[in-house]
């Protein structure tokens, strides 16, 4: 039987890109292939994950990991769908699981849920496996840390997900280079000037810093000579105390 691993599920306001402040249900898999100096979520998988026992309560119960499909259909089910806007599969990176949610994310869509997805954009062949269910993609451009950079995966990514709505995330902080800005913004414009991107200032974490206004008012100036829709927006859901 397939099932999959969880770290959580819970009902919250997105609190990032433009749909922030909508309500959503949020899957939460455990697992990601890489390693972001600025990362704040526990994406370790453990024998039991919780489930928020009543939408937005913040009181969870303990359930066994990983949990088959069919039990966790019966979970979401179980929340009211007229409450959320769509099902956030969110991670950890998602699509490390794309076999599984290959198998699951027909059962959502027969509940009536439209699918949020939420990645790293660094695995385009496991996204094609999921498009047929996929209605929204939330893509980051990872910008290179350490010895890491992933442009030809973000453009293969773009590509496979160009027909669906797409908007993509860029994290940056006080240190970012305009070098790594330049090479995000003619990548996007190589492939769609009209994708909406978010620059999203670092949440101060393990000693990094966020950038000051100033920087954030320049970079924005600097994305949009050449892209139609660069907003600047944080996490709001830090701000508002949510999950």
């Amino acid at each position: 039987m397939s099932a999959l691993p969880v770290i959580e599920l819970f009902s919250s306001i997105q609190g990032e890109g433009p749909y922030v402040g909508y309500r959503q249900l949020f899957l939460r898999l455990s697992g990601c292939n890489l390693s972001c100096p600025y990362c704040d979520t526990q994406v370790a998988q453990s024998a039991m994950f919780r489930l928020e026992t009543t939408p937005g309560s913040h009181f969870f119960e303990q359930i066994k990991n990983p949990v088959s499909l069919d039990r966790l259909a019966m979970l979401i089910q179980s929340f009211d769908l007229k409450l959320h806007h769509s099902l956030s599969i969110t991670g950890g990176e998602p699509l490390l699981w794309a076999q599984e949610l290959q198998a699951f994310l027909p059962r959502v869509k027969e509940l009536g849920f439209k699918v949020y997805l939420e990645t790293n954009g660094t695995l385009p062949d496991k996204l094609a496996l999921l498009l047929p269910w996929v209605d929204i993609i939330s893509m980051d451009i990872k910008l290179p840390y350490d010895e890491y950079e992933f442009w030809h995966e973000h453009r293969e990514f773009l590509r496979q997900g160009r027909t669906r709505e797409i908007f993509v995330k860029i994290v940056v902080d006080s240190c970012t280079d305009l070098a790594n800005l330049l090479r995000a913004r003619d990548l996007l414009a190589g492939e769609n000037t009209k994708i909406p991107v978010i620059l999203q200032p670092l949440t101060p974490v393990r000693g990094l810093h966020k950038p000051e206004p100033a920087q954030m008012l320049k970079w924005q100036e600097f994305m949009l000579q050449e892209l139609e829709s660069v907003r600047v927006i944080p996490q709001t859901h830090v701000y508002l105390g949510q999950l």
